[in-house]
């Protein structure tokens, strides 16, 4: 008999427990969920600002080496001009001939690189300003 009171007291002691335990308010997971949601919105937004800060220096970066492009484009076209000019006043010399054509495709090759890192700064300002 005592056997049977101390088993059914366990029982019920038990059963009182699982129910206790399993009481979990709408609002507590309400709660949790806007906090959930709330945690991924700030990772969208971090993870949005790295790639501002990406872009921003990608700027800089591009603004430099049009800078460096334009200004080596000017230079082979000057080159090119005082090449031509040299050839002008003896235009049946091979070497000067050679040295014109030579700073002429340099100057092409220049003005080139120049326009596509323009371009590529363009086409970056046109990303970062989205």
């Amino acid at each position: 008999m005592k056997i049977k009171d101390i088993v059914g007291a366990l029982g019920l002691l038990l059963i009182s427990l699982s129910v206790s335990a399993q009481v979990v308010s709408k609002d507590s997971i309400n709660m949790l969920k806007d906090q959930k949601q709330v945690l991924e919105v700030s990772k969208r937004l971090n993870d949005r600002k790295l790639e501002l800060a990406k872009l921003e220096n990608q700027v800089q970066e591009k603004t430099n080496e049009v800078a460096k492009t334009a200004e080596q484009a000017q230079k082979s076209a000057d080159a090119n001009k005082e090449a031509a000019e040299k050839l002008g006043g003896n235009s049946q010399d091979k070497k000067l001939a050679r040295r014109a054509s030579k700073a002429a495709s340099s100057a092409s090759r220049d003005a080139k690189r120049a326009r596509r890192a323009a371009e590529s700064l363009e086409k970056l300002k046109k990303i970062s300003s989205r």
